[in-house]
Protein backbone atom coordinates (compact mmCIF):
# COMPACT_ATOMS: atom_id res chain seq x y z
CA UNK A 1 0.00 0.00 0.00
CA UNK A 2 1.47 3.43 -0.66
CA UNK A 3 0.31 6.87 0.64
CA UNK A 4 0.04 10.26 -0.88
CA UNK A 5 2.64 12.55 1.52
CA UNK A 6 0.85 14.99 2.92
CA UNK A 7 2.50 18.66 4.28
CA UNK A 8 1.39 21.45 6.49
CA UNK A 9 1.19 23.41 3.65
CA UNK A 10 -3.10 23.15 2.83
CA UNK A 11 -2.64 19.86 1.85
CA UNK A 12 -1.74 20.34 -1.75
CA UNK A 13 -2.38 16.89 -3.58
CA UNK A 14 1.00 16.32 -4.94
CA UNK A 15 1.90 15.07 -8.37
CA UNK A 16 1.84 11.15 -7.95
CA UNK A 17 5.73 10.70 -8.32
CA UNK A 18 5.54 11.59 -4.83
CA UNK A 19 4.46 8.86 -3.97
CA UNK A 20 5.85 6.49 -0.98
CA UNK A 21 5.47 3.72 1.40
CA UNK A 22 3.97 4.22 4.27
CA UNK A 23 6.37 4.78 6.98
CA UNK A 24 7.34 1.94 10.13
CA UNK A 25 5.78 3.85 12.81
CA UNK A 26 7.25 1.42 15.17
CA UNK A 27 10.85 2.00 13.34
CA UNK A 28 9.85 5.97 13.87
CA UNK A 29 9.25 5.72 17.40
CA UNK A 30 12.17 3.90 18.46
CA UNK A 31 13.93 6.60 17.05
CA UNK A 32 12.35 9.17 18.42
CA UNK A 33 12.60 7.60 21.78
CA UNK A 34 16.49 7.80 21.80
CA UNK A 35 17.03 10.79 19.89
CA UNK A 36 14.53 12.50 22.97
CA UNK A 37 16.55 10.51 25.48
CA UNK A 38 19.71 11.81 24.36
CA UNK A 39 18.71 15.66 24.75
CA UNK A 40 19.20 15.00 20.58
CA UNK A 41 17.76 16.85 17.43
CA UNK A 42 17.48 15.59 14.21
CA UNK A 43 17.00 17.94 10.69
CA UNK A 44 14.59 15.10 9.83
CA UNK A 45 11.92 16.51 12.29
CA UNK A 46 12.86 19.61 12.29
CA UNK A 47 12.93 20.30 8.40
CA UNK A 48 9.55 18.26 7.75
CA UNK A 49 11.76 16.28 5.70
CA UNK A 50 9.70 13.97 3.36
CA UNK A 51 11.96 11.28 3.45
CA UNK A 52 11.92 10.80 7.33
CA UNK A 53 9.96 7.33 7.14
CA UNK A 54 12.77 6.08 4.47
CA UNK A 55 15.34 6.39 6.15
CA UNK A 56 15.00 5.88 9.81
CA UNK A 57 13.22 2.57 8.54
CA UNK A 58 17.13 2.34 7.56
CA UNK A 59 18.40 3.26 10.91
CA UNK A 60 19.81 6.55 9.29
CA UNK A 61 19.14 10.70 10.05
CA UNK A 62 21.04 13.56 10.45
CA UNK A 63 21.83 14.92 13.32
CA UNK A 64 21.31 18.44 14.14
CA UNK A 65 23.85 20.00 16.82
CA UNK A 66 23.99 23.28 18.51
CA UNK A 67 20.20 23.03 19.55
CA UNK A 68 16.96 23.55 17.52
CA UNK A 69 16.27 27.40 17.37
CA UNK A 70 18.15 29.08 14.46
CA UNK A 71 19.28 32.45 14.78
CA UNK A 72 18.24 32.97 10.71
CA UNK A 73 14.67 32.83 9.18
CA UNK A 74 15.00 31.60 5.59
CA UNK A 75 11.43 31.90 3.59
CA UNK A 76 12.09 27.94 2.50
CA UNK A 77 13.04 26.61 6.25
CA UNK A 78 10.84 24.55 8.93
CA UNK A 79 13.35 24.97 11.48
CA UNK A 80 12.20 27.83 14.12
CA UNK A 81 13.95 30.79 14.29
CA UNK A 82 14.10 32.93 17.38
CA UNK A 83 16.61 32.79 20.08
CA UNK A 84 18.99 29.99 20.37
CA UNK A 85 19.45 27.61 22.88
CA UNK A 86 22.88 27.58 25.11
CA UNK A 87 25.05 25.30 23.98
CA UNK A 88 24.98 21.65 25.69
CA UNK A 89 28.47 20.84 25.87
CA UNK A 90 27.15 16.80 26.27
CA UNK A 91 26.02 17.19 22.78
CA UNK A 92 29.28 15.46 20.69
CA UNK A 93 29.33 12.66 23.37
CA UNK A 94 25.49 12.25 22.79
CA UNK A 95 25.61 12.49 19.19
CA UNK A 96 28.91 9.91 19.28
CA UNK A 97 26.87 7.62 21.57
CA UNK A 98 23.38 7.81 18.99
CA UNK A 99 25.78 6.68 16.04
CA UNK A 100 27.42 3.39 17.73
CA UNK A 101 24.05 2.34 18.92
CA UNK A 102 22.50 2.86 15.59
CA UNK A 103 25.57 1.50 14.41
CA UNK A 104 25.98 3.70 11.88
CA UNK A 105 28.41 3.35 8.54
CA UNK A 106 27.76 7.29 7.79
CA UNK A 107 27.00 10.13 9.70
CA UNK A 108 25.90 13.20 8.70
CA UNK A 109 25.61 16.36 10.97
CA UNK A 110 24.23 19.39 10.43
CA UNK A 111 23.29 22.25 12.52
CA UNK A 112 21.04 25.81 12.94
CA UNK A 113 22.83 29.10 12.22
CA UNK A 114 24.53 30.00 15.43
CA UNK A 115 25.38 33.85 14.55
CA UNK A 116 24.99 34.31 17.99
CA UNK A 117 28.46 33.26 19.51
CA UNK A 118 32.02 33.96 18.39
CA UNK A 119 32.85 31.03 16.02
CA UNK A 120 29.20 30.23 14.86
CA UNK A 121 29.62 26.76 15.93
CA UNK A 122 32.49 25.31 13.99
CA UNK A 123 34.29 24.21 17.51
CA UNK A 124 31.03 22.20 18.05
CA UNK A 125 31.20 20.94 15.04
CA UNK A 126 34.97 19.75 15.60
CA UNK A 127 34.15 18.32 18.77
CA UNK A 128 31.22 15.81 17.43
CA UNK A 129 33.38 14.62 14.77
CA UNK A 130 36.11 13.85 17.06
CA UNK A 131 33.88 12.01 19.83
CA UNK A 132 32.14 10.09 16.79
CA UNK A 133 36.02 9.06 15.77
CA UNK A 134 36.64 8.03 18.99
CA UNK A 135 34.13 5.92 19.62
CA UNK A 136 33.56 4.69 16.00
CA UNK A 137 36.71 5.47 14.12
CA UNK A 138 35.68 3.46 11.20
CA UNK A 139 32.22 5.86 10.34
CA UNK A 140 32.58 8.20 7.67
CA UNK A 141 31.47 11.62 8.42
CA UNK A 142 29.85 14.45 6.63
CA UNK A 143 28.72 17.48 7.75
CA UNK A 144 26.35 20.38 6.20
CA UNK A 145 27.16 23.53 7.59
CA UNK A 146 26.12 27.19 7.47
CA UNK A 147 27.92 29.33 5.92
CA UNK A 148 29.93 30.99 9.31
CA UNK A 149 29.60 34.39 7.52
CA UNK A 150 32.49 33.21 5.96
CA UNK A 151 34.97 33.62 8.83
CA UNK A 152 38.49 32.05 8.27
CA UNK A 153 39.04 30.51 11.39
CA UNK A 154 35.60 29.15 11.83
CA UNK A 155 36.27 27.53 8.29
CA UNK A 156 39.87 26.29 8.99
CA UNK A 157 38.53 24.74 12.43
CA UNK A 158 35.76 22.89 10.41
CA UNK A 159 38.16 21.78 7.67
CA UNK A 160 40.68 20.50 10.23
CA UNK A 161 38.36 18.03 11.87
CA UNK A 162 38.71 16.54 8.20
CA UNK A 163 35.26 15.05 7.20
CA UNK A 164 35.10 12.82 4.87
CA UNK A 165 32.31 15.59 2.76
CA UNK A 166 31.54 18.97 3.54
CA UNK A 167 28.85 20.62 2.42
CA UNK A 168 27.03 23.98 2.46
CA UNK A 169 23.83 24.38 0.79
CA UNK A 170 23.33 27.54 -1.83
CA UNK A 171 19.78 26.31 -2.01
CA UNK A 172 18.68 28.77 -4.86
CA UNK A 173 19.79 30.56 -7.71
CA UNK A 174 21.40 34.08 -7.43
CA UNK A 175 18.32 36.41 -8.51
CA UNK A 176 16.17 34.65 -5.72
CA UNK A 177 18.64 34.63 -2.87
CA UNK A 178 18.18 37.94 -1.30
CA UNK A 179 14.51 37.04 -1.01
CA UNK A 180 14.61 33.49 -0.08
CA UNK A 181 17.83 33.78 2.03
CA UNK A 182 17.82 36.82 3.31
CA UNK A 183 20.79 37.06 6.00
CA UNK A 184 22.75 34.87 3.68
CA UNK A 185 24.44 36.10 0.50
CA UNK A 186 24.52 33.87 -2.84
CA UNK A 187 28.35 34.98 -3.33
CA UNK A 188 29.67 34.27 -0.09
CA UNK A 189 28.19 31.22 -0.25
CA UNK A 190 30.63 30.49 -2.83
CA UNK A 191 33.41 31.73 -1.05
CA UNK A 192 32.55 28.69 1.32
CA UNK A 193 32.66 26.23 -0.68
CA UNK A 194 35.75 27.24 -2.63
CA UNK A 195 37.89 28.14 0.65
CA UNK A 196 36.65 24.98 2.09
CA UNK A 197 38.23 22.61 -0.56
CA UNK A 198 41.32 24.90 -0.42
CA UNK A 199 41.58 24.25 2.87
CA UNK A 200 40.97 20.59 2.95
CA UNK A 201 41.67 19.30 -1.10
CA UNK A 202 41.05 15.47 0.24
CA UNK A 203 37.65 16.32 1.30
CA UNK A 204 34.56 16.11 -1.24
CA UNK A 205 32.67 19.45 -0.80
CA UNK A 206 28.98 19.23 -1.69
CA UNK A 207 25.87 21.29 -2.20
CA UNK A 208 22.08 21.46 -2.81
CA UNK A 209 19.95 23.38 -5.02
CA UNK A 210 15.74 23.49 -4.52
CA UNK A 211 13.43 24.41 -7.81
CA UNK A 212 10.39 25.30 -8.46
CA UNK A 213 10.44 28.13 -6.41
CA UNK A 214 10.07 30.53 -9.05
CA UNK A 215 13.71 29.87 -10.62
CA UNK A 216 14.02 29.94 -14.53
CA UNK A 217 16.06 26.54 -16.09
CA UNK A 218 19.04 28.94 -17.34
CA UNK A 219 19.47 30.07 -13.63
CA UNK A 220 19.36 26.74 -12.72
CA UNK A 221 22.14 25.73 -15.08
CA UNK A 222 23.80 29.22 -14.34
CA UNK A 223 23.99 28.38 -10.69
CA UNK A 224 25.04 24.94 -11.26
CA UNK A 225 28.02 26.30 -13.42
CA UNK A 226 28.70 28.18 -10.36
CA UNK A 227 28.88 25.50 -8.17
CA UNK A 228 31.47 23.51 -10.43
CA UNK A 229 33.57 26.91 -10.64
CA UNK A 230 33.70 27.08 -6.91
CA UNK A 231 34.92 23.71 -6.80
CA UNK A 232 31.81 21.45 -6.01
CA UNK A 233 31.87 17.62 -6.39
CA UNK A 234 28.44 16.67 -5.40
CA UNK A 235 25.31 18.21 -6.05
CA UNK A 236 21.81 17.44 -4.55
CA UNK A 237 18.45 18.70 -6.67
CA UNK A 238 15.25 18.72 -5.09
CA UNK A 239 11.88 20.10 -5.45
CA UNK A 240 11.03 22.73 -2.84
CA UNK A 241 7.88 22.17 -1.00
CA UNK A 242 6.54 24.75 1.23
CA UNK A 243 6.80 23.69 4.91
CA UNK A 244 3.56 25.91 6.26
CA UNK A 245 0.92 27.84 4.86
CA UNK A 246 2.59 30.79 6.91
CA UNK A 247 3.52 34.10 5.64
CA UNK A 248 7.61 33.36 6.40
CA UNK A 249 6.99 30.72 3.92
CA UNK A 250 7.22 30.79 0.25
CA UNK A 251 4.33 29.24 -2.17
CA UNK A 252 5.53 26.07 -4.75
CA UNK A 253 5.55 27.46 -8.00
CA UNK A 254 5.80 24.57 -9.93
CA UNK A 255 6.16 21.20 -9.73
CA UNK A 256 9.31 19.98 -11.79
CA UNK A 257 8.85 16.66 -13.47
CA UNK A 258 10.94 13.23 -13.53
CA UNK A 259 12.16 13.80 -16.72
CA UNK A 260 13.53 17.09 -15.71
CA UNK A 261 15.35 15.93 -13.09
CA UNK A 262 17.10 13.39 -14.85
CA UNK A 263 17.61 15.76 -17.57
CA UNK A 264 19.36 18.05 -14.89
CA UNK A 265 21.14 15.39 -13.60
CA UNK A 266 22.83 14.55 -16.76
CA UNK A 267 23.76 17.85 -17.04
CA UNK A 268 25.51 17.98 -14.43
CA UNK A 269 27.46 14.92 -14.83
CA UNK A 270 28.82 16.78 -18.44
CA UNK A 271 29.83 19.85 -15.77
CA UNK A 272 31.83 17.50 -14.10
CA UNK A 273 30.47 16.87 -10.83
CA UNK A 274 32.26 13.27 -9.45
CA UNK A 275 27.99 12.56 -8.48
CA UNK A 276 24.49 14.50 -9.01
CA UNK A 277 21.38 12.70 -6.55
CA UNK A 278 18.32 14.91 -8.63
CA UNK A 279 14.87 14.02 -8.28
CA UNK A 280 11.49 15.46 -6.54
CA UNK A 281 12.24 14.11 -3.02
CA UNK A 282 15.94 14.38 -2.92
CA UNK A 283 17.33 16.43 -0.12
CA UNK A 284 20.87 17.59 0.76
CA UNK A 285 20.98 14.91 2.83
CA UNK A 286 19.31 12.04 1.08
CA UNK A 287 21.18 8.90 0.37
CA UNK A 288 24.11 10.75 1.42
CA UNK A 289 26.41 7.59 2.03
CA UNK A 290 25.34 6.29 -1.87
CA UNK A 291 26.49 9.91 -2.89
CA UNK A 292 29.89 9.27 -1.26
CA UNK A 293 30.70 6.36 -2.51
CA UNK A 294 29.19 7.17 -5.94
CA UNK A 295 31.89 10.19 -5.93
CA UNK A 296 34.52 8.12 -4.60
CA UNK A 297 34.18 5.76 -7.91
CA UNK A 298 33.83 8.42 -10.28
CA UNK A 299 36.94 10.30 -8.91
CA UNK A 300 38.87 6.54 -8.71
CA UNK A 301 37.42 5.90 -12.57
CA UNK A 302 38.91 9.38 -13.52
CA UNK A 303 42.30 8.76 -12.08
CA UNK A 304 42.52 6.11 -14.14
CA UNK A 305 41.80 7.48 -16.95
CA UNK A 306 44.07 10.46 -16.09
CA UNK A 307 47.03 7.73 -15.85
CA UNK A 308 46.31 6.73 -19.30
CA UNK A 309 46.00 10.16 -20.86
CA UNK A 310 42.79 10.09 -21.74
CA UNK A 311 40.62 12.21 -19.34
CA UNK A 312 39.60 15.44 -20.24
Amino acid sequence: MKTDEKFDSGLVKLPKWFRQEIPDMNKIREMKDLFRGSRLHTVCESANCPNMGTCWKEGVATFMILGGTCTRACRFCAVPAGRPDLIDREEPLNVALAVQQLGLRYVVVTSVARDDIEDEGADQFAKTIEAIRHLTPDVKIEVLIPDFSAKEASLKILSDAAPEVISHNIETVRRLAPHIRPQAFHDRSLQVLRRLGELNPKAFIKSSLMVGIGETDGEIIETMNELREAGCQILTIGQYLAPTQRRRHLPVERFVTPEEFESLRQRGLQMGFAHVESGALVRSSYIAEQGYKAAVDAMVAFRKLADLGVAD
